[in-house]
């Protein structure tokens, strides 16, 4: 049905709002099934580089799963780095290296951990609270790779300032020990 109304809308012009839903819908819906080739087709035929941009970012605020927001991330930051703001830029890389870290994940814990896949500081931090220490080292692997050489609103240094802090209170005893006496 998508396909018959993007080849009626060459026939007969609708307004470019139409146009933009039709194509963030679906969109959406080849990300839904996992055909990202579609997916890639589809962008890829849109002429106007605008439209592509505004379709490409309104379908990853429809907060979609977890691989079609990674593929949007990463479509977004592959075909449109120049034209997005620093602060879009850094939001929509955090979201891309959020969902890598996530992907690392058991798949089934992974529900717990999407609502932070634009946060990967916040999900390590949530991890480290939860006690999922060998998820953590994993997590902590796959961000030094991935941070290396970018500029996302968080360094390395700030991760291992995160695991410093949460060590040192894994070493706080909150009780002193009393020596009997006889």
């Amino acid at each position: 049905d998508y396909e018959l109304c993007e080849e009626w809308g060459h026939l007969y012009p609708f307004p470019r709002e139409d146009l933009i839903n039709l194509h963030c819908e679906h969109l959406l819906h080849l990300l839904e099934m996992g055909d990202m080739e579609k997916a890639l087709q589809l962008l890829q035929r849109i002429e106007d580089p605008g439209i592509c941009l505004t379709i490409s970012e309104q379908s990853l605020e429809q907060h979609p799963n977890l691989a079609a927001a990674h593929f949007l991330a990463d479509y977004l930051t592959a075909h449109f780095y120049a034209n997005l703001t620093t602060a879009r830029r850094n939001e929509i890389q955090a979201l891309c290296i959020g969902s890598k870290v996530l992907l690392t994940l058991p798949e089934l814990s992974r529900v717990s951990y999407f609502h932070l896949s634009s946060r990967p500081l916040l999900m390590l931090e949530q991890l480290l609270m939860n006690m999922k220490v060998d998820w953590v080292a994993v997590a902590v692997q796959t961000l030094h790779q991935l941070l290396a050489g970018q500029e996302i609103g968080f360094t390395v240094e700030d991760i291992d300032n995160l695991l410093s802090k949460y060590a040192e209170k894994a070493l706080n005893f909150p009780f002193t020990l009393k020596e009997k006496r006889s």
